[in-house]
């Protein structure tokens, strides 16, 4: 598989990355440049369809742990170890002898481990520690190093990243950035995929359906006109559960239950706009069908989110069938046509998007047949049988045109990236 992976760091520090990637490694490199690591969270906001998010310096990871935790992206930060640390001060001091040094750090059990290495006293030693669970404070961290440097407590200060080290040398401090070795980055990189590929290999979205038959026992006094429309329901959720590879069981009160994963949840999204199971039962059964279906990460939360889509449709006086994904948001009703504008469309993929006649058209037959529900870029993949990447350029036309917007992320595993969904924008 071909792993897709989000770089963050200064220039530099990307362009070594580039030059150790082997040219046959499964890798594609995404690189968000920053000059300043309070930049992170806004990049983070224009990545998607990436498998793993690599952080070259600690300091951006600290600005986008919130965002990473929310939205539970897997994420590999480079972190600021005793190596690296004890690596910088013997580089300083082959440089010349410096006997008081200031340095900031994340973790304090790093710090004792660099003082039993090199045999400091604490009086040579003035180290920053970073909070890894507030948001880092750059301009409180050169306010302490400043004040150590007039003092005359410091002789120099080794600095986490390149943007420090440069406003303190503006302000005439010596310092230096800890410089990150090629060994750590191959191993990032190596984690990175690691992570991916688990991240892959985990159970895909699982999928919950409660089927339910308004009035079966109150309008159906005849005992065989009830078991006939049992019979008939039994038959079409048969070829269903067939063709999704998906099961069905059926309880006391007379609900079915639908259990089904990877096939089903395709199924469900390549019908938003005519749900041929709901029209199946509309037509061979004249009482009103009620049809929820719940995406989950396990089996317990995709029939919670199937509970709620069905009691949706309960407060409806006739057929009709909601999803509930995975983030509680209710898709639907699906299997009823929604009105689309496809002459505006087309106008706005043409001047706006910058669309040609033949991808302007596709799209507007992608939109109605999902019947204008939310979409992601693997969606449009599967639509047009391209690749990921040329889907990716499509999706980033009609957010440039103003076509798109983001409407929401939907995770189709249970570790790993989940998946920004988009929709038309008017």
């Amino acid at each position: 598989m071909k792993v897709k992976i989000a770089v963050f760091g200064i220039q530099e520090t990307i362009d070594r990355v580039y030059a150790i990637l082997p040219e046959d490694a499964e890798i594609e490199l995404l690189p968000f440049v920053y000059s300043n690591v309070n930049e992170t969270t806004s990049l983070l906001d224009t990545v998607y369809n990436c498998d793993v998010y690599l952080f070259t310096e600690y300091l951006s990871y600290l600005y986008a742990r919130n965002q990473i935790e929310r939205k539970r992206l897997p994420a590999v930060p480079i972190e600021l170890d005793p190596y690296r640390i004890s690596a910088a001060l013997y580089r300083l001091h082959a440089e010349g002898p410096v006997k008081r040094i200031a340095f900031d750090l994340f973790d304090e059990t790093y710090l004792r481990d660099v003082k039993s290495e090199l045999d400091f006293e604490d009086g040579q030693i003035h180290p920053y520690l970073h909070d890894p669970w507030e948001r880092p404070d750059i301009d409180s961290l050169l306010t302490y190093y400043s004040t150590l440097w007039l003092k005359g407590n410091i002789d120099h200060v080794l600095a986490s990243t390149a943007e420090i080290t440069a406003a303190l040398q503006q302000k005439n401090i010596p310092a230096s950035t800890i410089h990150l070795p090629e060994l750590r980055l191959k191993q990032a990189l190596e984690k990175a995929v690691s992570l991916a590929k688990l991240s892959e290999s985990e159970n895909k979205q699982m999928v919950t359906g409660y089927i339910s038959v308004q009035g079966i026992d109150e309008n159906t006094e005849i005992v065989g006109h009830r078991l006939d429309i049992l019979k008939r329901i039994r038959k079409s959720l048969a070829r269903f559960t067939n063709r999704t590879d998906s099961t069905f069981t059926e309880t006391k009160e007379r609900r079915f239950i639908i259990y089904g994963s990877e096939k089903l949840h395709k199924h469900l999204k390549e019908h938003y706009r005519s749900f041929p199971l709901l029209q199946e039962m509309k037509s061979g059964i004249k009482l009103p069908v009620y049809l929820g279906f719940g995406l989950g990460l396990s089996a317990l939360e995709s029939a919670k989110n199937a509970e709620i889509a069905h009691e949706s449709c309960l407060r409806s006086d006739h057929s009709i069938c909601y999803i509930t994904n995975e983030r509680q948001e209710m898709i639907g009703p699906i299997g009823v046509e929604k009105e689309i504008d496809t002459s505006s469309l087309y106008q706005a993929l043409i001047h706006d998007a910058r669309l040609n006649n033949e991808l302007s058209y596709n799209f507007i037959d992608f939109i109605t047949d999902r019947n204008n529900e939310p979409f992601s870029t693997n969606d449009v993949a599967l639509f047009y049988q391209v690749t990921k990447r040329s889907a990716e350029r499509t999706v980033n036309k009609l957010l440039t045109g103003d076509v798109i917007r983001i409407a929401g992320e939907e995770r189709p595993y249970k570790k790993g990236r989940p998946r920004k969904l988009f929709t038309l924008n008017h």
